[in-house]
Formats: structure tokens, sequence, C-alpha cells
């Protein structure tokens, strides 16, 4: 049908959700009211998202029609969300399991079936280049828009029992001095694997790789070629069918999140939100998309490919979780096999420009919660800091806070003092998160066409 045209069905959908959020504000306006009426109201527009979704068939519009359920099962079924956060966590398991497979049987193929060991230098190079480019921007970015809101001077919000203690665990990992060159590299495949190691996976995947790509006897390396090519194409479908549970999964993570943090800590703490989310908009408006533009990627095709992963990022706030589609839909939106496998992974590592974004804007906004006023040389002396100390972060929950609480610390305040964010973080989160998929993306595409091998369908 026709209505159900994709414009058709973004239309409805920014109506339909407008709408929604338009009852929330009117309930809290009218609390005389009997909120039983603006519950059947929301739980009609819902349904209304449902349907389109099962016309539509998109795991993208699943997912969003997922996030807008959980807030509201969140909200008004606390006790049944907290149970629902299980589904969440078995989604991330499975992602968990084919990662590292995934990686490997992309690599491989890419490297030792199609290219040679000088292209994979040169690729190497002009990734990790990027990155730095793109990283340090965005460590820029931050600084600028939180001294232009000013979001910490006046904030008095006292840290929570709850978030005290999730600090201290946080920080006691900090405790434990590692060299972050030495842990680039792997002493143990399996445990690399098992303690989902990404970038010692994509590590050992390169080596395995070139040394087969030198192996001179032909039918022993075209096994393994055709053993990697199989799993490569299983994994995929195995990726098809663990995204089934994508919508479910986003559901029970929104819901739980809800139904513990609820949304009065972001009254106090709004401010702060309102200016990461301001300073990725313009992250992604005024150095994104330049650079795509400047690359010349088709933007439309690119936003189309990237919906899914970005969705998924998103909502579940872990980078991990958006891999295996972020691999998939850039592939067969025209980038190589071998440039996917090695540019998106090692980005996970080294180019998480929301993340990098974030920690320069959340150690000024303490600094200012404190009453410090940091000068520019302060200021870009923690850029400095952060060009180091934020590469290697882990893609999942709560990894950027034990950062963060290192850089306050150089600036000699308590690092207690950043528990306070741990109360919005989740909110926060899923914004950096899927701004450093979106970068990844993007960072894939660039790579390829500077190579000449983006073949964009």
């Amino acid at each position: 049908m026709k209505i159900f045209s994709s414009f058709t069905t973004v239309f409805w959908y920014i109506i339909i959700f407008v709408h929604i959020g338009l009852l929330f504000f009117i309930e809290s306006l009218l609390p005389q009211m009997d909120p039983m009426i603006f519950q059947t109201l929301r739980f009609i527009l819902m349904g209304l998202l449902i349907y389109i979704s099962f016309k539509r068939k998109k795991l993208a519009l699943w997912i969003f029609t997922a996030m807008i359920l959980g807030v509201e099962v969140g909200m008004d079924f606390p006790a049944f969300a907290l149970e629902t956060e299980r589904f969440g966590k078995i989604f991330l398991r499975m992602i968990k399991t084919l990662v590292a497979p995934l990686i490997f049987a992309t690599l491989v193929v890419g490297i030792a079936g199609h290219s040679n060991l000088k292209q994979v230098g040169r690729i190497g190079l002009k990734s990790i280049l990027y990155f730095e480019i793109v990283t340090t921007m965005a460590l820029f970015i931050g600084l600028l828009a939180i001294n232009v809101s000013q979001a910490g001077k006046g904030v008095k919000v006292d840290i929570s029992a709850a978030d005290k203690l999730k600090s201290t665990e946080l920080l006691a990992q900090k405790a434990e001095h590692k060299d972050h060159f030495v842990e680039i590299f792997p002493e143990n495949i399996s445990k690399a694997i098992g303690e989902n190691q990404v970038l010692q996976v994509v590590i050992f995947s390169i080596v395995f790789a070139i040394g087969l790509g030198m192996v001179k006897h032909e039918q022993h390396k075209r096994t393994m070629l055709n053993f990697a090519e199989s799993l490569s194409e299983v994994m995929f479908k195995f990726t098809d069918i663990v995204m089934f549970l994508a919508p479910i999964a986003v559901f029970g993570a929104l819901a739980s999140t809800v139904a513990k943090s609820g949304v009065d800590i972001l009254f106090n703490l709004m401010k702060l939100v309102g200016t990461l989310y301001v300073a990725l908009i313009i992250f992604v408006t005024c150095v994104l998309l330049p650079i795509a533009l400047i690359a010349k990627i088709p933007i439309r095709k690119f936003i189309k490919a990237v919906t899914e992963p970005v969705t998924l990022a998103f909502a579940t706030a872990s980078s991990e979780a958006a891999l295996p589609k972020a691999l998939e839909n850039m592939e067969a939106f025209g980038v190589p096999k071998k440039i996917v496998a090695f540019v998106i992974p090692t980005g996970y590592s080294f180019n998480l420009d929301g993340t990098t974004l974030y920690l320069s804007l959340a150690a000024v906004f303490v600094a200012q919660m404190s009453g410090v006023d940091l000068s520019i040389g302060q200021q870009i002396s923690i850029c400095l800091v952060l060009m180091l100390t934020s590469k290697g972060v882990a893609g999942v929950r709560g990894a950027s806070f034990v950062i963060l609480a290192g850089t306050v610390a150089t600036m000699g305040l308590d690092p207690e003092k950043a528990s306070v964010i741990l109360a919005i973080d989740a909110l926060m989160d899923m914004g950096r998160t899927s701004v450093n998929v979106l970068g990844n993306c993007l960072a894939s595409a660039v790579i390829a066409r500077s190579e000449n091998e983006l073949n964009v369908v």
C-alpha cells in the first residue's frame, strides 16, 4: 500500500511521537485529571506505531517503537519494567558470542583473499591519521559547548548512596595499572575472546591473515580461506537471527533504565544533557557531514545504511550491540570487506567521537560544579590528556566514567564529584554511543573512497 511508503511512514511516526509527548506534557499540567485517560490515549497511539511497524517490517521502525514502549512501561509499570532488564542482557550476551568470529572471518577473507601487505599498511596509517584528526575536533567541540552553556555553574545535586557505591566500584578498576600499548596485543586469543577485547581480536586476525597470505601452498591457503568465507557467511546469518531479539532487548533496556532512574533527576541536570546533545548535533553537522561531502559519500544511501546500527546503539547504549549490523550494512553499502573489517572494529578503540566529546565536556562540567574556573591553558591540557586516555575506552556502559574520574583527578578535584553524572549517564551514553557508531561507519566509507574502492550500489 502506498500509505506505507517510506516518506509517509516517517511522517506518521513523527506525528504520533509528538502526540505521545504532548500527552505526557498535558498530564503534568493537569494532575487533577484521571491519569488513566492519558495512559489509555498513549497506548492507543503506541498501538498505531506497532501496526505501522508490522506493515513496514523494518528493524529500525521496530527499534523506535520498542524505545517508546519501553519509556511508557518504565514510567507506568516500574516493577514489571525492572524484570525486563534480562532481555537486554540476553541480547548483549548473544551479540558478544558472534563479534569475535565475525571479525576474524571478515578480516581473514578481506586481507588474505583480496589485498596485499602494502595496502594493509596504507589502510592502517590512513585510519589512525583520520581517527586522530576527527577525535581531536570532537574534544574541542565538547570544550566549546560547555564553556558557552556554563551548565555546571550553580548546580547543587546531592550524590546518592547508590551512585557513590557505583563510582567506587568503577574507580577500583583504575587502581589496576595497565600499559595500554601492551594491552593492544593478545597474550591468549581465547582469553581475548572471553574478555571481549575487540582490538586484540583485530590484531590477532590481521597477523593471522597476513601469515595466511604468505602461505605458498595454494591448496592449504584455499582451504583456510574457504573456511573463513563459510564462517563469515554463517556469522552474518547468526546476526540476522539475533537481530530478531533486538526490539525486545531495546524495550527491556529502556524500560528498566526509566524504572530505575526515573525522569526527575533530569530537571536538575537538564542543562548538561541538553549541552551534550547540542554538541553532538553540532559535531555531526559541522564535522562528519562536511567530511562525507568532501569524500563524495552519497548522503541518502549512507543514512539508509547506518540507520539500523545507529538506532540500535542509541537504544542499548552499547557499541558492541551495533557492531555486527554496522559491518553488514556498510559492506552492503559498498565498502569492501577488507576495509570494513579493519576500520570499524579498530575505530571502536581509537575513533570514539561521541565519547571523547563527552569526556572533555563532562570534565569541565565537574570543575564548574565544584566552583573551579579553568584557564584556557588548563582546558587545552585536559584535551591533551584525553587524546591519550580516551583511546581504548570499552564500548560498554559505564566504561567512560573511569576515564572521566582519572581526568578530574589530574585537575586536582575529588574524582567522587563526577559521581553526580552517573544519575543521568544512561541517557547521555545513548547519544555518545550512537555518534561513535556513526563516526566509525563514516570512517570506513571515507577510507574506502581514499583507496578508490567505494562501490556504492
